[in-house]
């Protein structure tokens, strides 16, 4: 660290700061110190001598706050180009690679490669979950952003669910739920901070109503935050009328889940009764507005927002672009209008990027916008190219032209993870390779991923909770045994039972903050 007044500073930009009472500053200067913004102001307002360790001088960019994508699965690039034209998601679909068919080596090449392209497109935070999070977790933060992670919870047979069977069994939720419950332990707040945890039940349709109720509990218990599938399809509609006799949403309001707390992705098939359940609870809606009408879907995001939910935005799967996601949700909403009004504009778009995400991530007041005192996660867009001159609106420019591959520079936590519209930490060439060539192999081996495979996996993750501790290391567990249960003890940790306290505290987020 030198002496000087900043480690970092940057000068001659425009600041899209997402702060309702000052949204635009021209000709800005942004200073970061220890990974923090500690000046924002107009050229003429800062102090005439200014001190920098690196000063980046960058006249004919736009910097916005880094986008918060509170939905996404970064291992899903393997369906790219082949599932968006089959109808629906690909744990529902037949012919489409499933998370049980995906080795912990292809795993993490995968995921790589999904957290790789959602930082270069500007999300300085993504929301993750999908199969093998113990093992991905690592890889992607590795690359210089912010991963919010859990392995997907359920106690259906998803082996089967793509032949239309839906059979569910305890003691495969007893092993996913324990199996996140050990993620948070191992890796709430780990990479300075940069990790989280959340519970994932996978949708209304994939688990059962006890199953509900225990990540209900545990999301209390251990003050960790829930992400799901709500009301995407038909047919979870209709599996839940038929063995539950109510709709999905009034199913996560009985089980406990249906909270401020609770952002679920997508919510398509409410109607009237449901879209003002789900904004009575104060929800957050995890917008999808590519991902739903490349499926021939949309959200009523209009209806959603008078009634009181939150509104975010999230890639989904296939493309991790959230300046494009902007620009679907706002004509979106618009065409459901039928006009354009003042509640859907540029601004609007840009805080559900930001500043809603950090809300619904229960870090509001660390992300989602340029403030002073805030984290210093920034992302740098081009705006001298060719589509983006003449530059009357900075704004506008960015939610209506503007694109993903525009980015130029990202930085998590004051540090500069991509320059020049390459990653600076890792080697993108090698990532890329490690990629396609895990994804060839998907299906090829009979090393699978499967219902019972979690007894293994989590005999693995028991030998790198506490490496090296003394003694038997505990860690928690809701009640009812399972394999993994069994695994564990076998290693030498010692399951603690739901009514215990959590032994660890979050630190990503203070308090009872801290989605598949």
């Amino acid at each position: 660290m030198t002496d000087a007044d900043y480690d970092l500073l940057l000068r001659d930009v425009t600041a899209l700061t997402a702060e309702p009472a000052r949204p635009v500053i021209e000709d800005a200067v942004i200073g970061i110190r220890n990974g923090r913004l500690a000046l924002l102001s107009t050229a003429s307002e800062a102090p005439r001598s200014l001190t920098s360790a690196r000063t980046l001088t960058l006249p004919g960019r736009v910097v916005t706050p880094g986008f918060v994508n509170v939905h996404t699965h970064a291992i899903l690039t393997m369906c790219r180009g082949m599932a968006e034209d089959m109808g629906f998601a690909p744990a529902y679909t037949p012919g489409v690679p499933k998370g049980s068919d995906v080795r912990p080596d292809e795993a993490r090449a995968l995921a790589r490669l999904g957290a790789l392209e959602a930082l270069l497109f500007g999300s300085t935070l993504i929301n993750d979950t999908y199969v093998h999070a113990d093992v991905t977790v690592d890889a992607m933060a590795e690359i210089g952003g912010r991963v919010v992670t859990c392995g997907r919870i359920h106690d259906v047979d998803f082996t089967v669910v793509a032949d239309g069977r839906w059979e569910h069994d305890a003691k495969i939720g007893d092993e996913t739920l324990n199996a996140a419950l050990a993620l948070a332990e191992r890796w709430q707040g780990k990479a300075d901070g940069r990790i989280g945890v959340q519970l994932s039940p996978h949708a209304p349709d994939t688990c059962s109503e006890p199953l509900l109720r225990r990540v209900a509990d545990a999301s209390r218990r251990y003050a960790l935050r829930v992400n799901t599938h709500l009301a995407q399809s038909r047919i979870e509609v209709e599996r839940v009328q038929a063995r539950s006799r109510c709709h999905p949403a009034e199913l996560l309001e009985a089980t406990g889940l249906l909270d401020k707390r609770l952002i679920a992705a997508h919510c398509v098939f409410l109607d009237d009764t449901n879209v003002a359940r789900v904004g009575r609870a104060g929800i957050t809606v995890a917008h999808v507005p590519k991902g739903n009408a490349t499926g021939g879907m949309m959200a009523a995001t209009p209806r959603l927002r008078r009634a009181g939910a939150r509104l975010a935005l999230g890639t989904d799967n296939m493309h991790a672009d959230m300046i494009e996601v902007m620009r679907w949700a706002l004509a979106i909403a618009r065409l459901q209008e039928g006009r354009v009004t003042d509640d859907w504009k540029p601004e609007t778009a840009l805080a559900m990027a930001t500043r809603e995400g950090a809300i619904a991530m229960g870090l509001a007041d660390e992300l989602g916008s340029l403030a002073v005192g805030k984290k210093a996660d920034l992302v740098v867009i081009d705006f001298r190219r060719p589509h983006l001159t003449p530059c009357t609106s900075a704004l506008g420019n960015l939610v209506h032209v503007a694109q993903g591959r525009d980015v130029e520079i990202v930085i998590v936590d004051g540090r500069v993870v991509v320059e020049g519209g390459r990653a600076t930490l890792v080697d993108e060439d090698e990532i890329r390779r490690e990629a396609t060539t895990r994804r060839a192999r998907c299906g090829r081996s009979p090393a699978r991923a499967s219902p019972g495979a979690g007894y293994f996996r989590a005999r693995r993750m028991a030998s790198q909770i506490l490496p090296g501790a003394r003694g038997r290391s505990r860690w928690p567990t809701p009640s009812g045994a399972s394999a993994s249960t069994t695994a564990l003890a076998m290693a030498g940790v010692e399951p603690i039972v739901a009514d215990s306290p959590m032994p660890f505290t979050p630190s990503v987020v203070r308090g009872d903050s801290v989605r598949v």
